[in-house]
């Protein structure tokens, strides 16, 4: 699959910036706790500009395709809770891919088992935001989730994310996400 990125804010990579493309193995991976039918994300590329822990930030840019809702009869457009499914999906593949690779100092110290054993138990969603601009279709879009802050603190990472959609017919939104983890190891 082809990702496609829009606006200047995607053209402009740091000289020390690192460009990881997809890892279909490890989407799978990812994906399996998913329904067939709820597997949304198609590929992700990684992009490390410095550490999230250090004032950089890691970005993962995804290609999704929704060929039926998995909840309610076709809208006709994105919504919120497949808003949300693709938030997930995005942020667990840019966690395990950063587990993997050693990309975020605050994952330095986790194993791939610490990764699979948290993904779904330990992971939470504390605070979300999300804002429509412009309807989406579901059929085909891009998506953009933002690593811009960890902290860790007696045994709890905190999180802040940002992210975005859009697709070819200019639809878009976005949001803000905070995340805890619980349990992290040290």
């Amino acid at each position: 699959m082809m990702l496609k990125f829009q606006d200047s804010s995607q053209q402009s990579v740091k000289e020390n910036s690192i460009h990881i493309n997809n890892d279909d193995i490890l989407l799978a991976q990812v994906l399996k706790p998913y329904k067939a039918h709820c597997q949304y994300l198609k590929s992700a590329e990684i992009t490390k500009e410095g550490d999230p822990q250090h004032g950089g930030r890691v970005i993962g840019r995804c290609e999704f395709s929704i060929s039926e809702s998995c909840y309610i009869d076709d809208t006709g457009h994105f919504n919120s809770v497949e808003f949300n499914i693709c938030y997930n999906q995005m942020m667990y593949y840019v966690i395990a891919k950063s587990v993997k690779e050693r990309l975020m100092a605050s994952f330095q110290s986790w194993t791939m088992a610490d990764y699979w054993n948290k993904q779904l138990p330990d992971v939470y969603i504390v605070n979300f935001e999300s804002s429509f601009r412009r309807a989406m279709q579901s059929s085909q879009f891009w998506g953009e989730i933002e690593f811009t802050n960890i902290r860790i603190k007696s045994g709890m990472m905190y999180i802040v994310t940002k992210c975005r959609y859009w697709d070819d017919k200019d639809g878009n939104c976005s949001g803000n996400v905070k995340l805890a983890i619980v349990n992290s190891p040290q």
